[in-house]
């Protein structure tokens, strides 16, 4: 792939049409299909968003109700502003260990539906951006006993269920097994299941999949939509790229994966002499009655809670001084985003560097964490939402931009998110409380990337009349 201009090519005699693909793309496509297992499989070459906008897109007609995981990415708001939909809220709990997001559970997807029997579909993203896997086999029952459609974004999980841990069995047929114990939402009964290639696996930036399963799904519709949201000038560097992934997958996927492993393991062991630093496990929570099913062991949430030492200050500390460059940091902690090709020598530096700043920490208490907090303090949970205007509404409405310090009170007409990894704080037509802009003002001064807030601290909101 290095001189990428041989292969920058256009539709010409031989190279087949994405969006008509009967030659060498269809190939391609049959080649990730098989990988992943599902009934049918599309290439994306303008990222996982399109995936996400031609699903949701593609089951609904505009005014139509859908119900979404608070926490998922601003790109499924995004199909809902298009498709001028009404959003409900499944609203994820917060694993207060380490300030982030819970699973969701299939019982409370289930409320949800009999509030609102009309929605045509469910959103849930699974993994999250930390690594949180909900029950995905038992919300597609719930959901599917309501006659209704499941839509995951697994974006980041796109590794998750092809090949089974290193001694352990396999669950399914052919490669939908584990990875790190973690079953992918193909095999768990989604009806359309959207990957980042690039996020986890050897693919450029921008490349994904969209997988559909059963009959629920109108696929004529599908694809529509999808030469509506994607270029008609796909590049076929990005589709090359794609089926290189997919060819060293087949080839070298199974020993890559028990390297991870062996990698993980190793780190894990190593960072147990950690005092105050702490690396997230499922092992910590399993037991504490949280939503989550499993926790993808490539996310490290690495938590300096309760030390002296903020997430920003360890994202600091790691890229500076051990040319470390973690994925994101948060308040309280850092996420390292592992794959499968990853290095050895890689596992070991940052596992190095953790024990030596976890050497030299001060503590900021006798004790291991703080008191927990209550839930909803944290950046990352975003609260009930309490929503005034549909999303298109606000969006397309009049605005005007007032302070922070103004705003309490007003409707969004934007967004206000965290990015990474954009989850919406506020979203247009929801009412910007007190409680809601303190914790921006927080953020925006321990140095996390706020979107949506000016350099000044204003903010959009709908005008008054």
């Amino acid at each position: 792939m290095a001189d990428f201009y041989k292969v920058d090519i256009t539709e010409i005699d031989g190279f087949d049409n994405l969006h008509q693909a009967r030659g060498i793309l269809l190939e391609a496509q049959l080649r990730a299909n098989r990988l992943y297992g599902a009934d049918e499989t599309y290439f994306l070459v303008n990222g996982s968003t399109c995936g996400i906008l031609a699903a949701i897109m593609a089951v609904t007609k505009p005014g139509d109700k859908l119900l979404a995981a608070r926490n998922c990415h601003k790109s499924v708001y995004h199909a809902a502003i298009l498709q001028e939909l009404t959003v409900h809220y499944c609203q994820p709990g917060l694993i207060r260990e380490y300030d982030i997001c819970d699973g969701i559970l299939p019982a409370a997807v289930g409320r949800l539906l009999d509030e609102h029997p009309d929605a045509k579909a469910v959103v849930i993203t699974s993994p999250t951006y930390e690594g949180i896997v909900s029950d995905i086999a038992g919300i597609a029952d719930t959901v599917h006993g309501r006659d209704k459609i499941l839509i995951v974004d697994e974006a980041h999980g796109a590794h998750l269920g092809l090949f089974p841990e290193t001694g352990a069995e396999t669950s399914g047929e052919g490669r939908q097994g584990h990875f790190a114990g973690v079953s992918g939402a193909l095999a768990s009964g989604a009806d359309l299941v959207i990957h980042s290639l690039h996020k986890t696996l050897p693919s450029m930036t921008q490349t994904a999949l969209l997988h559909v399963n059963g009959g629920r799904v109108d696929r004529g519709r599908l694809r529509r939509y999808l030469t509506m949201v994607q270029s008609s000038s796909p590049s076929y560097v990005l589709m090359a790229s794609m089926d290189s992934c997919v060819r060293f997958l087949e080839k070298h996927g199974e020993e890559r994966f028990a390297a991870f492993q062996a990698y993980y393991k190793s780190f894990c062991k190593k960072t147990e002499s950690c005092r105050h630093i702490r690396i997230a496990k499922m092992t910590d929570v399993s037991d504490k009655g949280y939503a989550l099913r499993n926790w993808d062991a490539g996310k490290l949430v690495i938590s300096v809670r309760g030390t002296g030492l903020s997430g920003p200050g360890l994202y600091d500390i790691l890229r500076e001084k051990y040319h470390l460059q973690m994925e994101m940091a948060a308040e309280s902690f850092v996420l390292a985003m592992m794959t499968l090709m990853d290095t050895e020598e890689g596992w070991q530096r940052l596992a190095d560097a953790l024990c030596e700043i976890d050497d030299r920490i001060e503590r900021g208490t006798g004790s291991r964490t703080k008191p927990v907090q209550e839930e909803g303090t944290d950046a990352f949970s975003p609260g009930k939402p309490e929503a005034v205007m549909t999303l298109a509404q606000a969006f397309h409405s009049g605005r005007e931009e007032v302070t922070l310090g103004e705003a309490a009170g007003r409707t969004a007409a934007d967004f206000i998110n965290l990015y990474p990894p954009g989850i919406p704080l506020a979203a247009p037509g929801e009412m910007l409380g007190e409680a809601l802009i303190q914790r921006i003002i927080k953020s925006r001064k321990t140095g996390l990337p706020v979107q949506g807030v000016s350099e000044d601290g204003k903010v959009a909101v709908v005008a008054a009349r």
